[in-house]
């Protein structure tokens, strides 16, 4: 139990006449549950803000279009708190808090609530995300949430169902952290396997395993979010080689105008200095991954993925691979850029197989395995692209890129989330990660115009709120725990 590390805000004065009171809490999870199973399609479970719900299982949605939302719709931390509080005992236990996977969820909604994992630092836990949302359901929105340090595998899941699950919106939520950067502790931000999807918007910081991580989702689109680390190493930024469950279908699925910023230096340059250290030796391995033996190296055979689109992203700060491709057919993957500061860094790690990963690199393309393709032309040719997050960063030593935001808990420093009409160039691909040509002006203009438009975005999703607003298989768990 995990209950002492939490503190109800006493202090706050609550208006409990339109939204359901934390107290009492020794019945507060069935109390929650029973108002969903009994209050029928369309009823709003309305919490109370700056308030702490510490619940011991799930709470299920039972109804088509029901809604868990906070009092009001706020959209910073005086959003209602779940707090995972069920028992673990021998690596399973209680993990999610909100579960929309029933038979009969379609257009059901989460909005404006905050949900705390509580994993603490502890090993993962064997079970469902933070929220479980999809399944044989259509039409479903999560939106406004922040959910962080899931106990197991990812702070959002959006399962397939039987391959029927449609139309699910996931945007303008705040996500992590989430994991360990530990061997096998990873943890992603949003694992999406729902058919024509919309995962856009969203703020995902300090993920562990992938940051979006598709599988398959034929039809979705991926667009105007913003992925970063700050204090832990993360495998992949967006996923695209999952074979399971949709056999590599990736068709009709557009990634673009998403920011993928890895570790900056963890200070400011001194005199003619163009790299720094990184306290936490932070990097992103793959900011964009193609195809399953990327990730999974020969385990999937002769699988590919197939049919997706990646365009129009940008890249700044440190990584091993910028967008990393192989074992993929029928892609576009065209007019993704690299921007601000750069670098790209990493040495053969202990689970490296034994052939050598490529040397760290903006794009790499396996062209043995990879066909029928549309690619911009900084493509780096190698023939080893297996198993590509074995590489580890470089400890200690000034690799890192000036830039984002050192010692800050705030987004990276990024430039317009407007794609950008041309190829990134190929001199960019170096080992030491400079774009060749940007002076220091030019690069001081482009930080702080990106500072302007992340503010004028958070401005803009918080105008935007309108006036009212099966399970995933038990093998999932250890279906990602075997990504190395």
């Amino acid at each position: 139990m995990y209950f002492n590390h939490f503190h109800r805000s006493d202090n706050i004065p609550r208006d409990t006449s339109s939204c359901e009171s934390p107290d009492p809490t020794n019945n507060l999870t069935d109390r929650l549950n029973t108002l969903l199973n009994s209050s029928g399609a369309g009823y709003t479970l309305s919490l109370c803000p700056s308030q702490q719900y510490v619940i011991t299982a799930p709470l299920l949605f039972a109804a088509p279009n029901q809604e868990i939302s906070t009092n009001g719709y706020p959209t910073d931390s005086t959003r209602a708190t779940l707090v995972v509080d069920g028992p673990v005992a021998n690596g399973t236990g209680h993990t999610t808090a909100v579960d929309g996977t029933c038979s009969n969820c379609d257009g059901v909604k989460l909005r404006n609530v905050q949900i705390n994992g509580t994993r603490l630092g502890a090993p993962p836990t064997s079970g469902g995300a933070n929220i479980e949302m999809g399944g044989s359901n259509a039409n479903q929105v999560i939106e406004f949430v922040h959910s962080f340090d899931p106990r197991s595998w990812s702070c959002l899941h959006v399962a397939q169902g039987n391959l029927s699950c449609t139309n699910v919106t996931v945007q303008n939520n705040d996500i992590g952290p989430s994991g360990s950067d530990l061997y096998q502790q990873w943890s992603d931000g949003i694992s999406f396997a729902c058919r024509n999807g919309l995962v856009r918007n969203n703020m995902i910081n300090n993920p562990t395993d992938g940051g979006i991580v598709l599988f398959g989702s034929p039809g979705t689109r991926v667009e105007n979010n913003t992925i970063w680390v700050e204090t832990h190493t993360l495998l992949g930024g967006i996923n695209m080689v999952d074979v399971a469950p949709y056999s590599g279908d990736y068709q009709g699925v557009v990634v673009t105008n998403n920011i993928i910023a890895g570790g900056f230096a963890s200070q400011l340059p001194q005199g003619s200095e163009t790299k720094g250290t990184n306290d936490y030796n932070a990097v992103i391995k793959i900011g964009i991954a193609i195809g399953p033996r990327t990730w999974f190296g020969n385990a999937y055979g002769n699988n590919v993925s197939n049919g997706g689109t990646v365009q129009n992203n940008q890249f700044t700060g440190a990584f091993s691979y910028g967008i990393a491709m192989s074992s993929a057919t029928n892609f576009s993957v065209e007019n993704n850029v690299l921007t601000g500061n750069t670098s790209f860094i990493g040495v053969r790690g202990p689970n490296c197989s034994s052939n050598n990963p490529p040397s760290p690199a903006a794009f790499v393309i396996d062209m043995n395995t990879t066909s029928k393709s549309a690619t911009q032309f900084d493509f780096s040719a190698d023939s080893s692209g297996n198993s590509l997050t074995c590489v580890v960063p470089p400890t200690g030593g000034a690799y890192w890129p000036f830039g984002g935001t050192p010692n800050s808990t705030g987004p990276p420093v990024s430039p317009p989330e407007a794609g950008p009409t041309t190829s990134s160039s190929g001199s960019s691909t170096g080992s030491n990660g400079s774009i060749a040509g940007i002076v220091i002006g030019t690069i001081v203009a482009v930080l702080l115009l990106g500072a302007a438009t992340w503010y004028v975005r958070k401005w803009a999703i918080k105008r935007s709120i309108p006036a009212r607003y099966p399970r995933p298989p038990t093998d999932y768990y250890n279906y990602v725990r075997q990504r190395s």
